[in-house]
């Protein structure tokens, strides 16, 4: 069953991170958003609406290059937690707004969008699937999903060197490529298509390396250190580090499994039983596909 797959995400400690992540986009987030967002140059059909879904962690540089390579598109911006952020590095001078364009914040209006943006956010998600379902109301038919997050092989490196010493693990398990595949699906999208690449970060030193680590997430495991680690560990980690994780080229590395998403949402279908329900909005985008194009 899909509840029964990664991520091993405690929802409270979840809920702790998204409250208290700081209000920038990472370096690796806006890297990822902009190797996804060049491949929108393969889709033909522009949108006339599209929904960034938290783009103040997931990449404000990568909202700015959608919103150039779609300068007619509304744009919304869905930010629960970090609104005043994104309202302060996204909003337009109000001379500006009298000519149209800008971004809208706030929900998206059901099947509202031809396009749903939504980059390194996915694997920090206590319910992905409930997360998925937002995404698919949010969208109309025949509108598409453009997602990233990251894979299993994700700092791999990290988890044998905590696994050797016998530390509990530093990070929660990140969901496999064919399980999201099957989870959007599941929620009713359709022609998934799913890849994945491998970055490898290099560090100088240890504290650089963590740092980039605390700017990136937190251990979300249940099974995590629950207390305060003192002084002394936070010195052997950092020595670990350094002894284990060193290359010839004297870099510490560090190996990001990123995924890739993409899929459809299809014309709903009516279930057929001896009493059927079929809800207004979907009823009203299978009578408006039946409508005759003009020749």
């Amino acid at each position: 069953m899909a509840s029964e797959r990664p991520p091993t995400i405690d929802p409270a400690a979840a809920e702790r991170w998204e409250r208290a992540a700081p209000a920038a986009s990472p370096w690796l987030h806006e890297e990822v958003a902009r190797r996804m967002e060049d491949r929108l140059q393969w889709i033909k059909r522009a949108p006339t609406a599209w929904a960034d879904w938290e783009p103040v962690r997931g990449g404000l540089q990568a909202h700015a290059a959608i919103a150039a390579r779609y300068p007619q598109a509304r744009a919304y911006v869905v930010e629960p937690r970090r609104q005043d952020a994104a309202r302060s590095a996204l909003a337009r001078p109000w001379w500006k707004r009298l000519s149209g364009g800008g971004a809208e914040f706030g929900p998206v209006p059901d099947a509202g969008v031809q396009m749903l943006w939504s980059n390194m956010q996915l694997h920090m998600a206590a319910d992905p699937q409930a997360l998925i379902a937002q995404w698919h109301k949010a969208l109309a038919v025949d509108g598409f999903l453009m997602f990233s997050c990251l894979g299993p092989d994700t700092v791999r490196e990290l988890r044998a060197l905590y696994s050797a010493l016998g530390w509990p693990p530093p990070a929660h398990e990140f969901t496999d490529m064919h399980d999201w595949g099957d989870m959007l699906v599941a929620s009713g999208f359709a022609e998934p298509v799913m890849d994945m690449e491998r970055i490898t970060l290099s560090f100088s030193t240890p504290q650089r390396l963590l740092a980039e680590l605390r700017e990136l997430g937190a251990n979300l495991h249940p099974g995590r250190f629950q207390a305060l680690r003192g002084k002394r560990w936070r010195q052997g980690l950092e020595q670990a580090l350094a002894e284990r994780l060193r290359g010839p080229d004297g870099q510490l590395a560090l190996t990001f499994e990123i995924i890739y998403g993409h899929a459809f949402k299809p014309m709903p279908r009516a279930r057929v039983s001896e009493q059927s329900a079929v809800s207004l909005q979907d009823m009203r985008a299978m009578l408006g596909s039946g409508k005759r194009q003009p020749d």
